[in-house]
């Protein structure tokens, strides 16, 4: 590394230092233990197959013979399953590591596809307004009338039908990143339009049309950047509710299959032994769902705080 390069980067993280974002975080003890905890589920996340004592996937890795053993330390448990085993017999301390990473994919990917496709319907209408704008916008509204778990029962349960459970269960997490972002791209598309119409009157805005660059790069290398701030505090509230859909998705039975767990599907697999003393089933997972979804909700509380130029006003 170059001293140029070297000394690039100390100014960069000097001025990250001595930002208003960086004091908020780090004197925000909550704050801080919600970004740590999302950080452990991501990289638990990540290495499920190298933390998981089991592979819940492979069905030759379980035995129905030792389905419903409760977790260490209560009456009759084994030590092989630290936290009990499911209906099936499979370890829950491993279905919930794998089933947490796709929770969060599923999340996070279902939040991006919303992100392409609301942001670029928002600038598309904020930027050249009129029928367009009407026309997108209204469409929205008839989406926005609609619940997104409304939606997303109608679709997968038509799917289903259609296509079979069998091709279902192979591609559930594609059709399901699908449905979700396509069900709640509407948020992205009225927040984006607000930032660009009042962007675009901007003297910076004028004087990028005066020396003739094209509505569309105008649009996206200098409209765009300027709502990032809202983007990315809606965003980690779309990753929340993203994850929540799914969780209910699959407690109706319309998410995630048995053979591939996620949180949600996890606590329906688990709900009907609950008041037959395996509490442990459905408990569990509850308690990491309820965990991870905090932690988000709270960082986007404090992203919202932080980005938020009001608060700087004098």
């Amino acid at each position: 590394m170059t001293s140029s390069a070297f000394e690039a980067r100390l100014d960069l993280w000097q001025r990250i230092k001595t930002s208003l974002v960086y004091h908020s975080f780090t004197h925000n003890r909550t704050t801080m233990a919600s970004a740590a905890v999302l950080l452990v589920f991501m990289l638990v996340a990540v290495t499920a197959p190298l933390l998981a004592p089991y592979d819940p996937w492979d069905q030759t890795q379980f035995d129905i013979m030792d389905s419903e053993i409760p977790p260490v330390g209560s009456v009759g448990a084994d030590d092989r399953f630290v936290l009990g085993t499911d209906a099936m017999g499979r370890d829950m301390l491993s279905t919930m590591l794998y089933g947490t990473g796709i929770s969060i994919a599923i999340g996070v990917f279902a939040t991006i596809l919303q992100c392409l496709i609301g942001v670029s319907i928002g600038l598309v209408a904020g930027y050249f307004g009129g029928r367009l704008d009407s026309f997108l916008m209204r469409f929205a509204d008839i989406q926005l009338s609609f619940t997104t778990l409304m939606v997303a029962i109608i679709i997968l349960a038509v799917f289903q039908a259609t296509a079979g459970l069998k091709f279902y269960n192979d591609f559930a997490i594609i059709v399901i990143v699908l449905v979700i972002g396509v069900a709640e791209w509407p948020q992205y598309a009225r927040t984006v339009r607000a930032c660009v119409l009042a962007e675009k009157k901007k003297e910076y805005v004028d004087a990028a049309r005066v020396i003739g660059l094209k509505p569309m790069t105008i649009v996206y290398r200098h409209i765009l950047p300027n709502t990032f701030s809202p983007l990315l505090v809606i965003s980690t509230v779309q990753v929340a509710n993203a994850i929540i859909t799914e969780a209910a998705l699959s407690f109706l039975g319309l998410g995630m299959p048995i053979t591939k767990p996620s949180l949600g599907s996890l606590i329906r697999n688990g709900f009907e032994f609950i008041f037959s003393g395996s509490w442990w089933i459905t408990a569990f997972p509850a308690l990491i769902l309820i965990v991870l979804i905090l932690a988000i909700n709270l960082l986007g509380d404090w992203l919202r705080d932080v980005l938020n130029p009001k608060l700087y006003d004098k």
